[in-house]
């Protein structure tokens, strides 16, 4: 039977014949066994959490099946269309369609009209596959910044992914990032090189820019026959096999010993694989030192090892387009990324202060699954959980950690694309989606048994707001339903109502976040908005302690109104957690203690707006050391007022400042435009911190203000001819110089005085 051929015989015969691929053989009675298990498994979907009398519990087996993965490239490297090819080769799709295809139909994975337009992913998309018995899980996941949190919670459920680089474009700006993110969530991965039958496509160009640019340690695991128009198969530098992809779609594999004219090359290739592979490996090293035969059993151990423990990246090649090479990376996805107990997953203990706990991956512990992804489905809302730990049957209870609300599993489905199958249960290790679960992305739920969750409740700071209202009065109801939607979807995405003007404020991480939810609103809700200038969140602060005595007393017939309070503002400590601290130091009781909270919320409200520009005031902290209050004028209200007018009385002798978000800048620039592009940074009041050379190009950072990055992708294209590229992300907030506050301060005094 060939290596890449699918199994037309039943599973059980299948299971017990096959040649074992992976690392570890079987004896016969395990793999009939676990055959038996699969069998059951399969038809019943079996109770997996009893199994665990036998030395080897019989979940492992069915775990170890199973890959998690995600796809990630630079745009236009043939992400979409690879995975359309895997689609079509694990008998998922039985056609296939072209990204930008004649027939109108386009690919499987891009779902959203925007996706297509914008070419870019805003949203993961999930599928599911078989290939040789194995169940693969396949999620799209986004590279652009401004979707940090799409990015963070995709690839938080991710096992393994495969990098895909085009062979003439080489390693391009978004590899960089995609590679950084994968590096920063420890997702082992493997490398295609795609596109050998484009003019210009050199491989070894690539591999070399991927050790440079990426600092990859890794090596081919194969070598293409011919490039370009002759490309017509690959050598498997494992089993040191050629293979032909025959068939309209490239179905039929045809394996062929190596070209004689090859025989050196691919000696080389080999040789040089081993050795990087030993460099990492102290068991390959041993017998490549002492001159062994390396079997191809021993090799493809070995870079397994070292995949999964991240010392080594294997590249695998062909072209999707032209429909070869995808096979074999497909069994590169079995053979060297890891399955979900091979990885070490960590939930964050809510009882003990969020400290870390590793979760096992076993179906018989307590659930722990992780929502990280909402759709508006046909039937409400569709959630994607994958799940860490324990199993998940259809009508089990389940308790949401993140809001405490025990609720009913209607109905269990397994994803592909746009499609579902519906299941009765599903265990660790496993992506499954939900319907009617009201929750938010990035929830956790559990059995009840434990308080974990996957994520901290940590989430960045949005760093720009927009007004925007509805043209019409009519839509009303529909603009606020697109925003409540897309606040639960995407938790960086705030609303808000700005309380003077009105209006509603959108929040988000940059520009394009922000244009995209606008125009999904007038996509898929049909309301028109109108958008204001963007706006910059500044905050204020205070600098130095002042002292604050007010007495708020007013007689009008009947009761009256009475409180005093005095105490003091300062600035918290640097690095303090909280942005707010109230501390009643008062003796005795010339304050009933009843109004002490109403103290409080005056102050917390007063610090809602600073008379600088009319901003949040942060990093605040109010003494209470003394006051007065009358038996029977004082009240809560009187006290709250007492508050208000105290913080505005002493707030300008704390000479105030203002704060303004400052963005880290990551550009990339060809060295000729150097000069220029630092020029402007230092115009936009930025701070140059860093200058690298890569290659041709220089790689600058620099903290750099955000009210002074609006339109700046323009700016900077007009400067390196559209060769440069930047990425921005949050940074801090920090002080404004004097001339700016100024300016900010007269500006917002203008406003009011017009109003």
């Amino acid at each position: 039977m060939s290596r890449f051929s699918k199994s037309s015989a039943p599973r059980l015969l299948y299971y017990t014949i096959r040649s074992s691929s992976t690392a570890t053989t079987a004896s016969p009675s395990s793999s009939l066994l676990a055959a038996t298990f699969h069998l059951r498994h399969f038809s019943a979907g079996s109770n997996l959490a009893r199994n665990s009398d036998s030395k080897e519990p019989l979940w492992k087996e069915s775990v170890a099946r199973m890959r998690n993965i995600g796809i990630s490239a630079h745009i236009d490297s043939g992400k979409t269309t690879l995975t359309e090819r895997v689609l079509y080769y694990t008998g998922r799709i039985h056609e296939i369609h072209e990204v930008r295809g004649r027939d109108g139909v386009g690919a499987k994975m891009d779902s959203m009209d925007l996706e297509r337009e914008k070419g870019i992913t805003i949203q993961s998309a999930a599928t599911f596959c078989t290939w040789k018995d194995y169940k693969i899980n396949i999620i799209d996941t986004p590279g652009h910044v401004d979707f940090t949190i799409e990015v963070e919670r995709a690839l938080r459920v991710l096992d393994g992914a495969v990098l895909v680089l085009c062979s003439v474009g080489g390693v391009q700006s978004q590899s960089i990032t995609v590679d950084r993110q994968m590096k920063r969530y420890e997702v082992p991965r493997l490398a295609f090189i795609n596109k050998l039958d484009r003019m210009g496509a050199d491989p070894w160009k690539v591999l070399n820019q991927a050790r440079s640019k990426l600092r990859h340690h890794s090596a081919a695991m194969q070598v293409p026959i011919g490039l370009e128009d002759d490309f017509k198969g690959l050598v498997d530098l494992v089993h040191l096999k050629a293979y032909y992809f025959h068939g309209s779609m490239g179905e039929n594999i045809v394996a062929e010993e190596v070209p004689a004219d090859m025989e050196a090359l691919v000696s080389e290739k080999r040789r040089e694989l081993i050795e990087t592979v030993s460099e990492i490996d102290d068991k390959l090293a041993e017998a490549f030192l002492n001159d062994e035969p390396i079997s191809a059993t021993d090799l493809e151990e070995a870079v397994r090892r070292a995949t999964i423990s991240r010392k080594f990246i294997p590249v695998f090649m062909g072209s999707a387009f032209k429909n070869k090479g995808v096979q074999p990376l497909l069994d590169g996805v079995l053979s060297y990324l890891p399955c979900p107990i091979e990885v070490n997953n960590f939930a964050l203990d809510q009882t003990k202060n969020e400290e870390k706990v590793e979760l096992p991956g076993s179906p018989e512990g307590p659930l722990v699954a992780l929502a990280f992804k909402l759709e508006e489905g046909r039937f409400g809302q569709l959630t994607y959980l994958r799940i860490y730990e324990g199993v998940i049957r259809k009508g089990d209870f389940i308790i949401n950690v993140n809001t405490g609300k025990k609720i009913k599993v209607p109905r269990l489905v397994r994803m592909h694309s746009d499609e579902m199958e519906d299941i009765q249960d599903a265990h660790a290790g496993q992506i499954v989606a939900v319907f009617g679960v009201d929750c938010a992305s990035g929830d956790t739920f559990t059995d009840g048994s434990v308080k974990y969750t996957m994520t901290s409740m940590n989430v960045p700071e949005p760093v720009m707001s927009l007004a925007v209202q509805p043209v019409s009065k009519d839509s009303g109801g529909q603009f606020s339903k697109a925003l409540n939607r897309f606040q639960k979807e995407d938790p960086t995405f705030r609303v808000g109502l700005d309380p003077e003007s009105g209006q509603t404020i959108i929040s988000g991480m940059g520009e394009l976040h922000l244009d995209i939810y606008v125009e999904r609103i007038r996509r898929e809700y049909k309301v028109d908005a109108s958008v204001g200038k963007p706006r910059v969140n500044f905050r204020e602060t205070v600098t130095q302690r002042a002292d604050f005595d007010y007495l708020h007393k007013k007689q009008s017939g009947g009761q009256g109104q009475y409180g005093r309070v005095i105490g003091y503002i300062e600035p918290l400590p640097a690095g303090s957690t909280t942005k707010f601290e109230f501390e009643n130091l008062l003796v005795g009781q010339a304050i009933p203690s009843n109004f002490i909270p109403a103290i409080e919320k005056g102050f917390k409200e007063a610090a809602n707006s600073g008379s600088l520009i009319g901003h949040p005031v942060e990093n605040l902290r109010v003494v209470l050391i003394d006051g007065a209050a009358h038996t029977v004028d004082s009240s809560e209200l009187a006290f709250k007022m007492a508050s208000i007018y105290a913080f505005r009385q002493c707030y300008t002798a704390s000479r105030p400042v203002i704060l303004e978000p400052v963005m880290l800048v990551e550009l990339k620039v060809p060295t000729e435009f150097q000069g220029a592009v630092a020029g402007d940074i230092n115009k936009r009041k930025g701070i140059i911190v860093g200058n690298d050379q890569e290659g041709d190009d220089s790689v600058i950072t620099a903290h750099v203000p955000l009210n002074n990055m609006f339109g700046y992708s323009t700016a900077l294209r007009s400067m390196t001819q559209g060769k440069g590229e930047f990425t921005m992300e949050y940074k801090e907030h920090s002080p404004v110089s004097n001339d700016v506050q100024t300016q900010l301060v007269n500006a917002y005094k203008g406003n009011k005085a017009a109003e």
